[in-house]
């Protein structure tokens, strides 16, 4: 298998799910970088968020319209961070569209 998160997607790799809708999935990170650390992305494979903003800005809208719901289950009433790496040089190592969404602590900038 190629793309780990076409893996998960097609339910050949576990993962806890938190939510699911008919375009998207969310799921806890493995390496949680803060409390609260799931990743949201489209069952479709999109290699980052430009590439799929540029076919279809609706569906990249329901990618960012997941992940905000997801921080809302998740309690995080006092904020979070969504982060989306895109491409190799800003760290990118699932060529996928995923969106972090990290919460339950403060999060100070720059990270570290």
């Amino acid at each position: 298998m190629s793309c780990l998160f076409c893996g998960i997607v097609a339910g050949d790799i576990p993962a806890t799910v938190v939510q699911e809708t008919e375009r998207t999935i969310a799921f806890r990170d493995l390496n949680p970088a803060a409390p609260t650390h799931v990743l949201v992305i489209p069952r479709d494979h999109h290699a980052n968020v430009a590439d799929l903003a540029e076919v279809d800005p609706a569906y990249a809208g329901e990618v960012l319209a997941a992940a905000a719901a997801v921080a809302r289950q998740e309690g995080l009433t006092g904020g979070y961070r969504l982060v989306a790496n895109t491409g190799d040089d800003a760290g990118q190592t699932v060529h996928h569209l995923h969106i972090h969404v990290l919460g339950g602590r403060s999060m100070s900038w720059p990270p570290g």
